[in-house]
C-alpha cells in the first residue's frame, strides 16, 4: 500500500469519525460542523473562481454574508440564515449588474450558505433528524463508493466526457442502485417498513448527489484546477469531499420547503418529509 493511499485512508477515517460523532451528538456539535463547512466551501469557491483577484470588496461582501450565516447556525436559532442568504445573494447580483463583477459571487454565496443551512436543518435537534441525516449519508456514500468500483469494473460509455472523463453510465447506475439499497436497509432497520415514496426520494437524492459531483468537476475544469484545495491530506479540498452530499441536502431541504408551502403548515422536520412520519 502506497504512502498516498495510506494518507487518504487515514484522512477518510478521521473525517468519518468526526462527522458521525457530531451527527450522533447533534445540537451545537453538529451545528458547528455544518457552520464550518460554509466558510470552508466559500474559501475554496472564491479561490477557484478567483473572486478576490477580480474585486476584493465584492469578495469581502461574500465572506461577510457566509460568516454571518455560519454564526447564526452556531449561535442563533437559524431563523436569520435564509433571509441572510437570500438578501446577500440578491445584493451580490445587483453588485454584478451595476459594477460588472463576476456572477460567481452570488453563486458562491448560495452554494456555500445553503450548504450549512440545509445540513443544520436536516439534522435538527431530535432523533428523527439523526435518522434523516444518516439516510442521506447512506444514499450519498453508497452512491459514491459503488459508482467508483462499478465504473472501474465494467467501464463502458462515458457519463459526461467533457466534464469528468472518468465517470461512466455503468458507474452512475451501479451507484444509484447502491445508494437506494443502503438507504432502504437503514429505513427498514429503524422503522421496520419501507415506503415507495422513501425509495423514490432516495433515487432522486442519488441522482442529485451525482449531479453535484459533476457540477464541481465542471467548475474545476472551467478554471483549470485539479483539486478544490489541499485542506484535506490525500483528498484535496472540502468541496471535493462534500460535492455530492451538498446537492443531496439541497434537494431534500428545498423539497421540504415546497411541501410545507403546498400543505400550508410547517412540517415537524425534514425527517417527517423523508419517512412520512
Amino acid at each position: 500500500m502506497g504512502r498516498e493511499l495510506k494518507l487518504r485512508i487515514a484522512s477518510a477515517i478521521v473525517l468519518a469519525v468526526v462527522v458521525l460523532t457530531a451527527t450522533w451528538v447533534g445540537g451545537s456539535a453538529f451545528n458547528i460542523v455544518a457552520a464550518a463547512i460554509a466558510p470552508l466551501i466559500y474559501y475554496e469557491w472564491s479561490t477557484i473562481t478567483r473572486l478576490a483577484e477580480q474585486n476584493f470588496k465584492t469578495n469581502a461582501f461574500g465572506w461577510l454574508i457566509v460568516v454571518l450565516i455560519a454564526g447564526d447556525i452556531v449561535f442563533g436559532s437559524s431563523e436569520l440564515s435564509m433571509p441572510l442568504l437570500c438578501g446577500g445573494a440578491v445584493t451580490a447580483a445587483l453588485m454584478v449588474l451595476l459594477g460588472g463583477g463576476s456572477w460567481w459571487l452570488p453563486g458562491g454565496i448560495v452554494y456555500a450558505g445553503l450548504s450549512g443551512i440545509s445540513l443544520a436543518a436536516i439534522r435538527g435537534d431530535n432523533q428523527a433528524g439523526f435518522v434523516a441525516t444518516l439516510f442521506i449519508f447512506a444514499v450519498v456514500w453508497g452512491t459514491d463508493i459503488l459508482a467508483y468500483f462499478v465504473g472501474r469494473a465494467i467501464g463502458g460509455p462515458k457519463l459526461a466526457p467533457r466534464i469528468s472523463p472518468g465517470k461512466t453510465w455503468s458507474g452512475a447506475i451501479g451507484g444509484t442502485v447502491a445508494g437506494v439499497a443502503a438507504s432502504g436497509l437503514l429505513t427498514l432497520g429503524v422503522f421496520s417498513r419501507l415506503s415507495l415514496w422513501t425509495m423514490a426520494l432516495a433515487f432522486l437524492l442519488s441522482v442529485a448527489s451525482q449531479v453535484g459531483d459533476l457540477f464541481e468537476s465542471f467548475i474545476k475544469r472551467r478554471f483549470g484546477v485539479k483539486d478544490s484545495s489541499h485542506l484535506i491530506p490525500g483528498h484535496g479540498g472540502v468541496m471535493d469531499r462534500v460535492d455530492g452530499l451538498v446537492f443531496a441536502c439541497f434537494a431534500v431541504f428545498l423539497l421540504t420547503l415546497v411541501d410545507t408551502a403546498m400543505k400550508g403548515h410547517v412540517s415537524n422536520s425534514v425527517a417527517a418529509f423523508i419517512f412520512g412520519l
